[in-house]
């Protein structure tokens, strides 16, 4: 099989390992009895996000090879997601919410590095045969969100979206990348002697870039918008889902295929790519994160005011509009730091981004949604009052977006160079 082939099939078993549950998991926890958790559990991931990457990377980059450390992660992470799913069978209906969230920790734990490292596998594969990254990439992780798809809508069909099954199914296709990993090219490790830092190798010389104003403004409205990243992969199954509880929505699709209906941003992703280029050379850094922002506002907002019978409509464009809200945050943001930082630290300028985003912000984010949605909607004992409390609860996240973006328009000063922009 050719190079190319094999990276994308790593990729599209990475993204499905966590397209499997990462949408439907508040759905499950609501099943269980533990609605008001489901914030823990998603903000877990921001958690260890802040730490885990970084030392899985000073351990890749020193002493055990890429491909293979990669495949060790994946097997971990999997045996635990599957002692997750394994602890919900067995002590129903008396469910052990310290068990469950002990080994959900500790799978993505293991899982939430394999990220960067599967990108670092497919760097080091392309360049020892001598290809192009920038032109080669791209397609390869495309893949990636078709398997998150694919994952996503097996695990629907397949009637695992309300149960511990969409563990097993993660935990299946973890197993299958596990052991797929150790057959891919070796990635060498640093055989040169020069050893970094602690400080270095954790990216904590990022922080300097706090004195300059412009990027400590970036940096903290990154934080602030990264506060909006996982609020509707947490909490939009179960407000779909709950519609079933209606008459009026019971046989709708959506309220009965909510994976299927939430599919479509990832697939709203995929296409946003592509306008990305066009957009930071046409309009700026300032103007495209302003678009993201907004878009963030209409996100959360149509899911207030939308249902899935006739104002359907209003779901389906909120999925359309993720593709903007996320891509134009999450690339052009990084895009941007590439180009305002040195060379010398500019690695560690993307993993301080990244902490700020999906480690801090995403971190907040689902806790403060949860208790948002806690005090709105798990207070309520009908589903017509629980339905209302979603709705009060999607626009107070718009409204929190619109406060974000409207700060962000006005002190973050930036000037267009349609020139410099590559």
């Amino acid at each position: 099989m050719g190079i190319k082939f094999r990276l994308t099939v790593m990729n599209f078993l990475q993204y499905a390992v966590w397209g499997s549950y990462l949408t439907s998991m508040g759905t499950q926890l609501v099943g269980i009895g533990m609605a008001d958790k489901i914030g823990l559990f998603y903000a877990m991931q921001g958690i260890v996000s802040l730490f885990m990457p970084a030392l899985v990377g000073i351990i890749a980059d020193r002493w055990v090879q890429a491909q293979r450390l990669l495949g060790i992660c994946h097997l971990l992470a999997a045996l635990f997601m599957a002692g997750a799913a394994f602890s919900i069978s067995a002590s129903a209906p008396h469910y052990n919410y310290w068990l469950l969230f002990s080994l959900y920790s500790l799978s993505v734990a293991f899982y939430m590095p394999t990220i960067a490292l599967s990108n670092s596998v497919a760097y080091s594969v392309l360049e020892s045969n001598h290809m192009d990254t920038v032109k080669v990439f791209p397609p390869i992780r495309v893949w990636g969100t078709v398997g998150f798809i694919c994952a996503m809508l097996f695990c629907d069909f397949a009637g695992f979206q309300k149960n511990y099954m969409q563990f097993y199914q993660s935990a299946v296709l973890g197993v299958m990348l596990g052991l797929y990993a150790f057959s891919l090219p070796t990635c060498p490790t640093n055989t040169s002697g020069e050893q970094k830092s602690l400080v270095e190798a954790l990216g904590l010389r990022a922080f300097s870039l706090f004195k300059q104003k412009k990027m400590a403004l970036f940096f903290i409205f990154s934080m602030l918008l990264g506060v909006s990243l996982q609020i509707t992969n947490g909490f939009a199954n179960p407000f779909i889902t709950s519609f079933r509880e209606i008459p009026e929505f019971a046989s709708t699709f959506g309220a009965n295929h909510a994976n299927a209906l939430i599919s479509l941003s990832q697939v709203s992703e995929t296409l946003c790519i592509l306008l990305i280029p066009f957009c930071l050379k046409r309009f700026g850094i300032k103007n495209v994160m302003l678009m993201a922002m907004f878009a963030w506002v209409l996100r959360f907002g149509l899911f207030g005011v939308g249902n899935p019978g006739g104002g359907v409509w209003m779901f389906i464009l909120s999925m359309i509009v993720y593709g903007i809200a996320f891509d134009f945050f999450n690339i052009s943001g990084s895009l941007f730091v590439n180009n305002e930082t040195d060379t010398s630290i500019r690695s560690s300028a993307q993993g301080l981004f990244m902490m700020m985003t999906n480690g801090v912000g995403a971190t907040i984010g689902t806790l403060g949604a949860q208790a948002i949605v806690n005090r709105f909607v798990y207070t309520e004992t009908t589903p017509i009052a629980q339905v209302a409390g979603w709705s009060t609860s999607w626009l107070i996240f718009a409204g929190y977006a619109l406060v974000v973006a409207l700060l962000f328009a006005v002190v973050f000063q930036y000037k267009h160079n349609p020139e410099a922009t590559r």
